[in-house]
């Protein structure tokens, strides 16, 4: 018989969304978190068992999840609670699932690889908005031209924040910008590096920023080359670019990030349902080679936090289903067209003009 499966963070924004839909259809995961009253709370209107204990102690939370066959982790910033489920779950043979974005966290994980591969579990961190569509798209544009050195990827996604979201943008802002050259990690300002792109709703104004791509897609695709941008208002790019050795200087400073995350505790609410309902989110992505030879394709699919919602109890099942072991990037585990199995999503390999133009006027 199979053993149950746990939504760790499920009081949270996310992670409440997620257990409300997996129950929708047919799963009864054991809901957990550290707030005994909100636990108890979920518990009780979805009519689900639950656990209440932190993330400070391997041993503690290897005990825990010990009748478990998958944890779904939605408690971030990820960087503080990903590498103790992670090492739980490698001491109970419990297949992990997260939905981190940070590049760091996916470095991590991956530097497990050989040890879950042996334990015959799955490791899968990013299996939300971040970074599912973009890590599919990425996998089918390189596909397209094998010999490809470099990628860019586009993100036009522009919805309310939840307040983990915040807190994790708190925390990388405190690092400062990445990008990928020579198959390397380096450091790169934020605000200094735009670009305007073409998405299926029409041209943005982007920005260089770090994605969770950096991490995996060079993963799934071998391309040594990797840049991610985000489509922000043009003011926004302007104060980047001049806040953002100020900003990063604070925010790398504990008290300070304290304080903020506070704040945003108190005050960040996210999306509502309709926000979720009637949004829509647009990925690009681009590959080229030496020979400047070059395949692009589009996305259009449902806004971030309902994506991430659906997305994940679909790559649950599918882990649950599957003989998955290994860190696996979300394209590796489940295929470049995984992302097409949610709702709503369509991949163009070119843009219609006529259409596009048409789109435009009624976006």
């Amino acid at each position: 018989m199979a053993k149950d499966w746990m939504i760790y963070g499920a009081n949270g924004y996310t992670g409440k969304l997620v257990a409300k839909h997996a129950k929708a259809r047919g799963h009864n995961p054991v809901i957990a978190g550290r707030n005994q009253k909100k636990i108890e709370k979920l518990a009780l209107e979805l009519q689900l068992d639950y656990m209440v204990f932190d993330l400070d102690d391997v041993n503690i939370v290897a005990e825990a999840i010990a009748d478990m066959s998958l944890v779904y982790l939605a408690a971030g910033p990820f960087l503080h609670t990903s590498e103790t489920v992670i090492k739980a779950c490698l001491a109970t043979n419990t297949h992990y699932l997260d939905i981190t974005g940070e590049i760091d966290v996916f470095e991590k994980a991956f530097t497990y690889d050989e040890v879950a591969r042996k334990n015959g579990i799955a490791l899968i961190p990013g299996v939300g908005f971040d970074v599912v569509p973009t890590d599919c798209l990425a996998k089918h544009v390189a596909d397209k031209l094998p010999s490809a050195t470099h990628l860019e990827i586009g993100i036009a996604s522009l919805t309310r924040a939840s307040a983990g979201t915040a807190k994790t943008a708190v925390e990388w802002a405190g690092v400062g910008g990445k990008i990928r050259r020579d198959g390397i990690l380096q450091p790169h300002p934020i605000g200094f590096d735009t670009k305007e792109l073409r998405f299926m709703h029409g041209y943005e104004e982007t920005m260089a920023i770090p994605w969770g791509d950096l991490a995996t897609a060079y993963r799934t695709t071998g391309i040594p080359n990797i840049t991610t941008y985000m489509a922000v208002p043009k003011a926004a790019i302007t104060m980047a670019g001049m806040g953002s050795g100020i900003g990063q200087t604070l925010l790398s400073n504990g008290v300070v990030k304290s304080v903020v995350k506070q704040l945003i505790g108190a005050v960040v609410k996210g999306p509502n349902e309709t926000h979720r309902k009637t949004s829509r989110s647009y990925l690009y992505a681009k590959v080229t080679d030496d020979q400047k030879h070059m395949a692009e394709a589009w996305l259009d699919t449902l806004e971030a936090y309902q994506f991430t919602v659906e997305a994940s109890v679909l790559a649950v099942e599918q882990t649950l289903e599957r003989q998955l072991a290994g860190a696996l990037s979300p394209a590796l585990a489940f295929g470049k067209d995984f992302v097409l199995d949610i709702g709503g999503t369509r991949r163009l390999d070119a843009l219609d003009v006529g259409e596009w133009e048409s789109r435009i006027g009624t976006v």
